[in-house]
């Protein structure tokens, strides 16, 4: 059965010298020429990645490699090394897996590595034990790093909470070196902005009134923006602000993190908590009593804690999704820009009750902020679907169609700047095959022409990621346009023939992006995919 291959390379920094990009390609077809004879490979797709570091995975030459092979365009992958593919053993793994599920074999030149011989499957197994073994030694190696920093209660860096700034300070350790640590130091103006919010929230117990305040009185965050429930909530769970005794300690224990040093009512610092950008296991946690003064009351702290606790148990959460407004998601407030919500009236003798969309700034700021009026729901929803219903759709084709061409010559664009790159690479290739044996003042004529070349192959890369990071931000891609314009046409007979709110839900965001709509005047914008303007 004939084969085709697939090559990847890989080098961090550019060069023609040792395990270069194109000396590993050569090295990989040589191979499959000499060892691989069995595979009967008439094909070679070549991935390579230069200038890219083997510690993640996020490089083009290696992504493109892993779309392909969910296509099941090769069915050989073959590289230098192990660590072409990756530095990481787990990554190094999960690769492995994505070829084993679609019956690539791997094979590794320098490890003499063939997935497709019974002692190659082998190395697979020893792989994912390694994989799951390194995993376990750097969180181990993580943590026992944390616990030595904890000691310290330094602060690691990021966002400082709301109320302190950060300052470097100097001290001698045990051996009366001079180190460095990072600590938090009071922002007094900030901290009255805190004391308020424990202090309402400890008065109302409730988050959304503390946040109605903080919109109506236009307090603001860290950053100058505007508080959302979450960062309220936030606020009120971080130890940072809490006076450090016994007592807090204990709450902490009972959840199962670590506690680092002696309570003399400083502030706590958490180290670990997240993980992969997701909060970790509270087992993961450590807290330490840091150098910074607290500010709020154990007894006040915990008494706090102890609300919050008992309103996040799911069987004391309010639960309800609409399950009769269609435009949640894509309604927008076009006084003050914010979503709008659904709100209910009143029940009535019959059972039923009406609905209502609702600014959210309004409902959180208490009208301070904005005070448009709300929407009664089925009338909102029913001219809307009138509207698509009967939507000049020769205007809209026309425009998304304009979306298309665009997006069309955008994909033009990419594909001369990789022919140029191409070029590129090939004429430095060509002039480093003749340093070898090119005298000192030819040497020196070659090396500025490499430059030169160099310098307009990262112009055309540039041009080349500008149009991918445009054409991923904002353009909707040319067969989702065609969607959008077939789902406009038909839309009346597509609606009609949706049988839950889900699905009539789900057709009309395939075709609108937002709708904003003034509650006072009525008047409404419709903003569809690919078409702001339509």
């Amino acid at each position: 059965m004939k084969m085709i291959a697939a090559v990847y390379s890989r080098k961090s920094v550019f060069t023609g010298k040792g395990d270069s990009v194109e000396n590993q390609i050569q090295l990989c077809k040589d191979y499959a020429e000499n060892y691989l004879k069995d595979k009967d490979i008439t094909e070679f797709i070549i991935y390579e990645d230069e200038g890219f570091s083997g510690g993640n995975t996020n490089r083009p030459g290696f992504q493109k490699l892993i779309e392909d092979a969910k296509t099941k365009k090769f069915q050989v992958l073959i590289c230098y090394r192990l660590d072409r593919i990756s530095r990481n053993v787990a990554d190094f793994s999960s690769t492995l897996e994505i070829l084993q599920k679609n019956n690539i074999d791997f094979v590794s030149i320098k490890e003499q590595f063939d997935t497709s011989t019974p002692m190659g499957r082998a190395m697979v197994y020893i792989s994912s034990v390694f994989a799951q073994l390194e995993r376990e030694t750097i969180a181990e190696r993580v943590k026992d790093n944390m616990y030595e920093l904890a000691k310290n209660g330094r602060w690691l860096g990021g966002q400082t909470p709301l109320g302190f700034d950060s300052e470097k300070i100097s001290y001698l350790d045990s051996e009366l070196k001079e180190r460095n640590l990072v600590k938090l130091i009071s922002n007094e103006e900030e901290l009255i902005r805190v004391k308020y919010i424990f202090d309402l929230y400890s008065k109302e117990k409730s988050i959304h009134k503390v946040l109605r305040e903080c919109l109506s009185l236009n307090i603001k965050g860290k950053n100058g923006g505007d508080f959302q429930a979450m960062s309220i909530r936030d606020i009120l769970r971080n130890p940072v602000y809490v006076k450090s005794n016994e007592d807090v300690l204990k709450y902490f224990k009972k959840q199962g993190c670590c506690v680092v040093g002696i309570p003399n009512g400083q502030g706590l610092l958490t180290y670990g908590k997240t993980s992969n950008d997701h909060e970790a296991d509270k087992n993961n946690w450590i807290i330490a009593v840091a150098k910074h003064k607290g500010l709020i009351d154990s007894k006040d702290w915990l008494e706090i804690q102890g609300l919050l606790d008992y309103k996040s148990k799911p069987s004391n959460k309010k639960i309800g999704t609409s399950k009769t407004a269609l435009l949640t998601g894509i309604l927008k407030c076009s006084k003050c820009g914010s979503s709008m919500r659904v709100s209910y009236g009143k029940i009535r003798k019959d059972g039923t009750k009406n609905y209502y969309y609702t600014c959210t700034m309004k409902a959180n700021s208490g009208k301070t902020r904005c005070d448009s009026q709300n929407l009664l729901g089925p009338l909102v929803d029913d001219a809307v679907i009138d509207k698509l219903e009967n939507v000049k759709t020769n205007y809209l084709v026309e425009e998304l169609l304009k979306q298309r061409d665009k997006n069309s010559s955008n994909d033009n664009k990419l594909i001369e700047l990789n022919k140029k790159i191409d070029i590129y690479n090939k004429k430095i290739k060509n002039l480093l095959s003749k340093l070898s044996y090119a005298d000192e003042a030819v040497t020196k004529y070659i090396m500025d022409e490499i430059s030169n070349l160099d310098k307009e192959k990262n112009y055309s890369l540039n041009e080349l990621n500008k149009i991918k990071c445009d054409k991923s931000t904002s353009e909707i891609s040319n067969e989702d346009i065609d969607y959008v314009i077939d789902y406009a046409k038909n839309f009346k007979n597509l609606y009609n023939s949706c049988e839950t709110m889900l699905e009539k839900r789900l057709l009309i965001e395939s075709i609108i992006e937002e709708i904003k709509i003034n509650g006072e005047t009525g008047e409404s914008h419709i903003y569809y995919w690919g078409s702001r303007n339509a």
